[in-house]
């Protein structure tokens, strides 16, 4: 693509994004609609992040905002659209470090099967055995993220269970003929020591890496994300679910916080099981087989993992070549900080 032609269109996009994910952003604080657009058109941020961030005119340059999150996806280009494919970036991934195997992947009315012995011819019924075998899978979109379109797909003893709700055969079936674009990974059993804190939702380390300069890499930032039950079968921070940075020296979790709301949790607010002062199993063995994986792909700059704990060590359920900056800032900002320094050095108007 012409540098011109390809420049229009990311101002195209970036415009896109100022309607569709600022001005029209879920407003769940209740910011006034006058704070939103000013703020909007001033700064790039949306009204839930005038409220986490308690924004005012002389605070609002220490933050970084909606722009800045969407400009640096282009960072590991031309390596990004690698992490951007979920099927690719598993191929990828599989070589050096753990991960969920595929078994199916539909696009575009065609169901596959993938890796299998006997051929990638399937139907919807080798979908129905194979989920039988395995007891458990989650079926994800292609193309999305924010743990959108993720549903839980269970089956024991002939009862099927969709999202931990029970199901019949033919409303497996259904949701599976009637969505488009997606593909089944097998569920991967988290360590105890998670499960106990909410055990029917798979939580999940969100981890930051950077490579510096001098090409190594490290890693920055991390927090563990946890589900509850208004968030089954996922976790995500960004669909209401708690998150609670990690010590990155010694594992240990902090008090836990939500994009939701202005809460503070110690406990679990469902299961009352600690948070504050707990620590993440394994987090030397975490750390280590992340930079590993990291290695091994350095051509690439800047990765956020989402990586689950297991009794036998990290999986990576999915890396990703950006990361929100919530997540991250309502824990203090950042444009002047490690992440904005990162982001300048490569290019990103911040």
């Amino acid at each position: 693509m012409h540098p011109l032609i390809k420049r229009a269109v990311k101002r195209g996009k970036l415009a896109y994004l100022w309607v569709t994910r600022i001005l029209l952003a879920p407003n769940r604080f209740g910011v006034p609609w006058h704070v939103r657009v000013r703020y909007a058109v001033s700064g790039g941020f949306i009204g839930d992040q005038v409220a986490l961030y308690g924004l005012t005119n002389r605070t609002r340059g220490a933050y970084l905002s909606e722009f800045d999150w969407y400009r640096s996806r282009w960072i590991n280009e031309p390596f990004d659209a690698m992490l951007n494919n979920k099927i690719v970036c598993n191929e990828v991934l599989q070589h050096h470090i753990r991960v969920p195997r595929i078994y199916f992947i539909k696009n575009k009315g065609r169901l596959v099967s993938h890796g299998s012995p006997t051929g990638p011819s399937a139907t919807i019924d080798d979908v129905i055995d194979a989920l039988r075998e395995a007891g458990a899978m989650f079926m994800k979109p292609l193309a999305a993220g924010k743990g959108k379109g993720v549903r839980r797909l269970d089956a024991s003893d002939g009862v099927f269970e969709i999202d931990n709700v029970a199901a019949s055969r033919g409303q497996v079936v259904n949701l599976l003929q009637s969505e488009d674009g997606w593909f089944l990974s097998g569920a991967v059993a988290q360590h105890e020591h998670l499960a106990a804190i909410h055990e029917h939702t798979t939580n999940t380390i969100r981890l930051i890496t950077m490579r510096m300069p001098d090409g190594t890499a490290k890693i920055f930032f991390a927090v563990l994300r946890m589900g509850t039950s208004a968030t089954i079968p996922v976790d995500n921070g960004s669909r209401g679910g708690l998150v609670s940075r990690i010590d990155l020296d010694t594992g240990e979790l902090s008090e836990a916080r939500t994009l939701w709301s202005k809460d503070v949790f110690d406990e679990h607010p469902d299961t009352r099981a600690p948070i504050r002062g707990t620590r993440v199993p394994l987090w030397d063995d975490v750390k280590a087989a992340v930079l590993r994986a990291v290695d091994a792909v350095p051509y690439v700059q800047f990765i956020a993992w989402d990586i689950l704990v297991t009794p036998e060590g990290p999986c990576i359920i999915e890396a990703n070549t950006s990361s929100g900056v919530n997540i991250i800032q309502i824990w203090g900002p950042q444009r002047h900080g490690e992440l904005g320094d990162f982001y300048r050095a490569h290019g990103v108007r911040c």
